[in-house]
């Protein structure tokens, strides 16, 4: 059995959804190590030379994996080699498609990113702008233009979920840090609560939340284990008192969390390849 294996994640558009195909596999296998890049826009046979000799240079004979959604067979064929473990994630399957839907594929690259919506990449952009100028509690007064607000007392994970959101999804996320202030009133801001039925409340074990305090604040009052169970407390009390939908974020990894914040708030998933 390997130990470590070199993984490339390859694609003609972005690579995105290369690498969660990719990740979803490989996660099966969880005591294999694994060195990971993505190789985007990979859209002539100049690149992917370029990239084979990449690949091959940094994985030398240890038959590197390569997770492969590029659509020109021109171009896929390239991977498929020897010295490379070549998983190609489309070709098959749209030939298959292509002979059960009695239709012709497109055939074209970044298809699903666009998909309905020609003008998701910019929509993207337009996330990512928001999501920085309302991280942290700012601008709350925005907040009606969000489509996810995600509250929390400090350190439960809510600015690497609103920025993943924002950057792989494409969505308007706020987040607003729950202070002692907030706490000790029993009171949300007001934009807030007018927006509460797409807000989602963190929320994590006292004991979790201490230790993540302790690394950053060791010995502060605010890293006490004391003072992490009354925050949540009170977290927890204003979430039911107004009805806001709660998740646990103990242990799990920010692609995860972000996935069940757009289930608890009914949210399809665009995303590009």
């Amino acid at each position: 059995m390997w130990n470590v294996k070199d993984v490339y994640y390859v694609s003609d558009s972005t690579a995105l959804l290369t690498e969660d195909i990719g990740k979803s596999l490989l996660c099966q296998f969880p005591a294999i190590g694994l060195n990971e890049e993505k190789i985007p826009f990979v859209k002539t046979q100049y690149e992917a030379k370029k990239a084979v000799a990449r690949i091959l240079k940094q994985s030398g004979g240890l038959l590197p994996l390569v997770f492969c959604t590029i659509i020109d067979p021109a171009v896929r064929d390239i991977f498929d080699r020897a010295e490379i473990e070549m998983f190609d994630l489309y070709g098959g399957l749209l030939d298959k498609l292509e002979q059960k839907l009695e239709a012709e594929a497109l055939r074209q690259p970044g298809v699903f990113r666009n998909c309905g919506d020609d003008s998701q990449p910019d929509k993207r952009i337009e996330a990512i702008h928001y999501t920085i100028e309302h991280d942290d509690g700012q601008r709350t007064g925005g907040y009606d233009q969000a489509e996810i607000i995600l509250i929390g007392v400090s350190r439960t994970g809510k600015t690497p979920v609103s920025v993943y959101l924002a950057t792989h999804i494409g969505l308007k996320v706020a987040n607003f840090p729950m202070t002692s202030d907030h706490l000790a009133a029993y009171e949300l801001p007001v934009d807030i609560v007018r927006n509460r039925q797409k807000t989602v409340g963190l929320t994590i074990s006292p004991q979790f939340l201490h230790r993540i305090r302790e690394e950053r604040y060791k010995g502060s009052s605010y890293a006490q284990l004391a003072t992490c169970r009354a925050e949540l407390r009170q977290a927890e009390q204003l979430y039911m008192r107004h009805g806001i939908k709660t998740m646990n974020t103990e242990g799990k990894s920010i692609e995860e969390l972000a996935v069940q914040v757009m289930q608890l708030l009914s949210i399809s998933k665009k995303k590009d390849r």
